[in-house]
């Protein structure tokens, strides 16, 4: 009798696991969407912020996204401006809503500026030029992203750069934390976020050795690109990126003949764009020096396969 007991317990525990409703997750942009779905599994619906087509750093919710996070258990930030203006009135619309900050743990950079007068740069940065500093600004990892705070990002020579998901290295980190995450809201079904994890964390281990093997070849390590959204996977992969904007505005006259004469002396041959942001500037570089210009989106919700074919073009570059 017991023992049927103990037996219909255990089924009626795994039966109400089972019937459970699914986490109600929203993120910020679209890959950290595939990010959620992959640890999440069938126990998550994922939402992401910003849609399809559409801009992060220039982007508000809507009204109906805004009610919909009034249900919501959990919201993964991630860095975008929008965030800052609007976290504490999402915090007000669901003050039970758990908040994960994807950037926990990792080393965040700063977001690269081109710079006509500083030609070498380091790995993997572009610095902003002296006269442009009205002063120097030492962020800490721990006053990117205050949750308390807004940020203000007038001077976007000291902005901190939200990309961090262009690197492989680091999503594998940040699906760490988001396991650890949905393990606590959700128990229940902690040895399926386990599975998943492992199962995802292989996926991001071969993709990470696939993208080193397309770009071993490469003598020219630097790309030029109309908004710097790669400045994570350039770190990760010894690569620079060269950006044509500055603060969030195409080049004029002047800079935009300092950055043909840049890509000149680089042999660049490939210019690459993003479909959020305007082409024009990137067609008159590519013009000028007899090369091309290939688009390449941070914001495709096929992680995977979208790296995989930004290696390649990359890899690809080189004349």
């Amino acid at each position: 009798m017991r023992k049927s007991l103990i037996a219909i317990s255990l089924l009626l525990c795994a039966s109400l696991a089972q019937g459970a409703e699914p986490l109600r997750v929203f993120v910020s942009v679209l890959p950290q969407q595939t990010f959620v779905e992959r640890i999440g599994g069938s126990h998550v619906v994922v939402e992401s912020m910003v849609r399809p087509g559409f801009s992060p750093h220039t982007y508000e919710p809507t009204p109906s996204q805004v009610a919909r996070l009034a249900e919501a258990d959990l919201y993964v930030r991630i860095g975008m401006p929008f965030e800052d203006a609007w976290m504490e009135r999402l915090r007000a619309a669901n003050p039970k809503m758990r908040i994960l900050d994807a950037r926990d743990g990792i080393t965040l950079r700063e977001m690269a500026a081109h710079d006509h007068d500083d030609e070498a740069g380091a790995e993997g940065h572009a610095h902003a030029s002296d006269h442009e500093h009205d002063q120097e600004h030492e962020h800490e990892h721990d006053e990117a992203h205050d949750h308390d705070q807004a940020h203000n990002h007038e001077h976007a020579e000291t902005e901190l750069d939200p990309h961090i998901w262009t690197s492989p290295v680091l999503v594998r980190q940040m699906v760490g934390n988001l396991r650890e995450t949905l393990t606590e809201l959700d128990p229940a079904h902690a040895q399926d976020y386990a599975a998943n994890l492992t199962a995802f964390s292989t996926e991001l281990d071969a993709l990470d050795r696939d993208i080193r093997a397309d770009l071993a070849h490469l003598t020219q390590r630097r790309f030029m690109v109309f908004h710097p959204a790669w400045g994570y996977f350039a770190e990760t992969y010894g690569l620079t990126q060269i950006p044509i904007e500055k603060a969030g505005k195409e080049p004029g006259p002047r800079s935009l003949t300092a950055l043909i004469d840049q890509a000149r002396r680089e042999q660049v041959r490939v210019i690459f764009v993003q479909p959020q942001f305007p082409r024009k500037a990137a067609e008159q570089v590519a013009r000028a020096i007899d090369g091309r210009v290939e688009v390449i989106d941070p914001l495709a919700p096929d992680y995977v396969g979208n790296l995989r074919q930004v290696a390649r073009v990359i890899g690809s570059s080189e004349p």
